[in-house]
């Protein structure tokens, strides 16, 4: 049977939606409108010249890895803007005082901490972090959260302004403001190939200087990546959860609380119960990012149900890398709940699958740290030397 004949409409459209994902270096519709045509011109011109389904594949394949090398430094693009990103004019504010601060506005109110937006006095864009320590449950610790990032500081992490107290025991941090987070930014599909290769090469290189440091920063995820603007630069932050043996109020290195990171960011190692976990912990987080954000979709690599229920988590990733056994993960011998249900043995889906229409690099790279082992999974620094990151 002519193979031609097997590949139906729908098939060569999502290539032609890959490619174009790929090839579109900008947010405008100029880009786009450009890079679809150059989608086009490569989908039609591997459907005539391979010879089986196989062939064609490899030589759109080639092309999506192709579209890693082409510079678009001069389609960068910066995002309209909107609520999130409006700071009350300093004549017509009306907020409240916070400290030396005034008309500070309500910007985010969250379960453990509220953000108010504000300027210094030489008019800069501040963020304020409000906590009540006395109020917070391990292993939130504001205390702790201003001592890791002061160690923390470095190119890729938020600095940390001043801190002060206020009155009934209010914890003060101030930070400089960034008007969006790498999540909001995936979400629009505002970023450029190249754009989104830089920020996640600057969360690596944020990573790497805490994990240096002895720090685990626990709660890896896009929301927590901030920018002035889609090119950048990007900084890591909210340190609420993190974890340097010693540190204020800090866990014991090999009692660890488990209950950490966020939903679908959360590694194998904890969802089993074990407690000695260490930095393999981010880097696992980290390359769910990575598979987040070049996925065409941008949708997140596992998905932890409506509830965000580990048992769901767990289905997601068995369903995705395979079930597995004490043999391809010795870790199990180390987890004080594995064994305790037994599950379905799923086999395991290829990268090629998991992540289409994605480069062979990125799949590379998203494959050596998203492991079971956490032992095998790439350090930060490593991930830096990775093709994808360093070419």
């Amino acid at each position: 049977m002519d193979w031609k004949k097997t590949l139906g409409f729908t098939d060569r459209l999502k290539t032609i939606q890959s490619l174009t994902a790929a090839y579109q270096q900008g947010s405008s519709s100029d880009a786009f409108t450009e890079a679809q045509i150059q989608a086009r011109k490569l989908e039609s011109e591997a459907y005539e010249q391979a010879v089986s389904k196989e062939e064609y594949d490899l030589l759109c394949q080639k092309a999506v890895d192709a579209a890693e090398t082409i510079a678009s430094t001069s389609l960068e693009t910066e995002v309209e803007d909107d609520t999130t990103g409006n700071v009350p004019d300093e004549a017509s504010a009306s907020g409240e005082s916070i400290g030396h601060y005034r008309d500070c506005i309500p910007h985010f109110d969250g379960l453990h901490s509220a953000i108010y937006k504000s300027k210094s006095q030489d008019g800069t864009l501040v963020a304020l972090k409000i906590t009540i320590p006395h109020l917070l449950e391990p292993p939130h610790d504001a205390h702790r959260e201003a001592q890791l990032l002061r160690e923390s500081a470095s190119k890729h992490v938020i600095p940390l302004l001043e801190t002060f107290e206020l009155d009934g025991g209010r914890f003060v941090m101030a930070f400089p403001y960034k008007k969006y987070d790498f999540e909001a930014l995936l979400r629009r599909g505002s970023l450029s190939a190249s754009q989104t290769r830089s920020i996640l090469r600057n969360m690596f290189s944020a990573l790497s200087s805490i994990h240096e440091k002895g720090i685990i920063h626990r709660d890896i995820k896009p929301a927590n990546i901030l920018l002035d603007s889609p090119a950048g630069p990007a900084y890591l932050a909210d340190f609420g959860i993190a974890w340097r043996e010693k540190s204020i109020e800090a866990e014991p290195a090999d009692k660890k609380i488990t209950d950490v990171g966020t939903t679908c960011y959360r590694p194998p190692e904890v969802l089993f119960g074990y407690n000695g976990y260490g930095a393999a912990l981010d880097l696992w987080a980290a390359g769910c990012v990575v598979a987040e954000a070049i996925a065409v979709d941008h949708k997140q690599l596992f998905d932890a149900g409506p509830v965000g229920s580990d048992l769901s988590l767990i289905q997601s990733i068995f369903t995705t890398l395979g079930t597995p056994d004490e043999e391809g993960w010795p870790e199990t011998a180390h987890l004080p709940d594995w064994g305790k249900i037994e599950f379905y043995k799923y086999p395991a889906k290829n990268w090629d699958e998991i992540l289409q229409g994605s480069s062979s690099n990125v799949r590379d790279l998203v494959s050596k740290l998203v492991r079971y082992e956490s032992g095998q999974r790439l350090s930060a620094v490593e991930a830096l030397r990775h093709p994808y990151l360093s070419s």
